[in-house]
């Protein structure tokens, strides 16, 4: 058993419900490419918005296999957004995240205009995104977020999936 501390992070004016999701352009990878894309022109219906640290960091793994076990990315887009490079993306989207795209922010200027940098402990000058989750609607407008506020802590699926049923029908 992998022994850690839970550790609270710092407060944080990250975006919230009601807001509208800042636009960024990003390279946008999937299984088999990446290009830059804008945001704003990626989301044309309900769109879940999921950052997390480093690829192969477990937070990540743990939310995009949540995202296969519930069927996310079959209801709405399911976009990621990550430190890492596209190089990386592609073999987590190889392992798992089916059906999901992932922004690669290796300066993490969106994760950090989100309100969601955090440095990591250990590893001076690397900044990453806390996990976070935002439901948006097709204007961009935040539906439903969630915001770790501890290290590490993960979304409330179940609440994600009342928020995307409620978004969709």
């Amino acid at each position: 058993m992998v022994d850690f501390d839970v550790v609270s992070l710092p407060e944080t004016d990250h975006v919230a419900e009601g807001d509208t999701a800042p636009d960024f352009t990003r390279p946008l990878v999937n299984g088999e490419y990446w290009e830059d894309r804008a945001l704003a022109d990626v989301v044309d219906g309900p769109t879940l918005l999921l950052f997390h640290p480093m690829d192969g960091a477990f937070q990540g793994t743990y939310l995009y296999n949540t995202v296969d076990d519930h069927g996310w990315s079959d209801d709405v887009d399911a976009l990621g957004v990550s430190i890492s490079t596209p190089y990386a993306h592609k073999r987590l989207l190889a392992e798992r995240a089916d059906g999901v795209r992932i922004f690669s922010d290796p300066s993490a200027a969106v994760i950090e205009e989100y309100g969601l940098a955090h440095e990591i402990d250990g590893m001076t000058g690397i900044t990453e995104s806390r996990p976070a989750v935002f439901l948006l609607d097709s204007d961009r407008t935040v539906e439903h977020a969630w915001v770790a506020s501890e290290h590490p802590e993960f979304p409330d699926a179940e609440a994600i999936d009342d928020a995307v049923a409620d978004l969709v029908d």
